[in-house]
């Protein structure tokens, strides 16, 4: 498991909690416990990585209304519900609603530990290619306005003489944009220049 993680533990009952903080302490799995969802949420912000194992059912706040308030704060954390045997069509809606797993109790150690590692990495992907569309989004808020119009037409296939057209310059003038475009978003080559237009355009369509 990755130690610049954390696995917070949501539940309302101590013995739970403490038993899942031993488990996790036996790994050297950095933790953090809370005793209900609004002591969750009144720590949570979105920087903070790993994934969370949460009680279905909890007075004041339960589990599934965790779940839908991180829901509308667009956040990506990993969850994994716990549930007592009455708890299924709740648990099955949860995932519906994007939980990662339920696990019954009571349950072996070894499958919580299973399914936090499989959280752990799912999070360890989503956060780079987080980092990856800020880098990219950076990039290409170097260019100049010039610059991002060169850059959106060619990586829609215009040649430089259409292009000269359309933006009432030169051929000459295209081409200088053209290469400060590439030299900024770090390409050599038309087809990498189209893949950071694709990259662009699918997190445009994410947010």
């Amino acid at each position: 498991m990755d130690n610049a993680q954390t696995v917070f533990i949501v539940d309302d009952d101590e013995g739970v909690r403490e038993g899942l903080s031993l488990l996790l302490d036996s790994i050297d799995q950095p933790r953090q416990v809370f005793a209900s969802a609004l002591d969750f949420l009144e720590a949570y912000d979105s920087t903070m990585g790993g994934c969370l194992v949460l009680d279905i059912r909890m007075p004041r706040m339960t589990g599934l209304d965790l779940q839908a308030k991180l829901n509308e704060q667009g956040a990506t954390l990993p969850i994994i519900f716990i549930t007592g045997h009455g708890d299924i069509p709740m648990a099955v809606e949860a995932m519906r609603r994007g939980a990662l797993d339920f696990i019954r109790k009571p349950f072996r150690e070894q499958d919580l530990l299973d399914r936090i590692n499989e959280a752990l990495d799912i999070d360890r992907g989503m956060r780079r290619q987080l980092l990856d569309r800020q880098r990219l989004a950076e990039k290409i808020s170097s260019l100049s306005d010039r610059e991002l119009d060169v850059f959106h037409r060619v990586a829609n296939g215009d040649m430089n003489k259409v292009i000269a057209g359309e933006l009432g310059i030169s051929e000459r003038t295209v081409e200088v944009h053209r290469s400060q475009v590439m030299k900024k978003l770090n390409v050599r080559t038309l087809a990498q220049l189209v893949r950071i237009k694709i990259e662009s355009d699918m997190g445009h369509r994410s947010e």
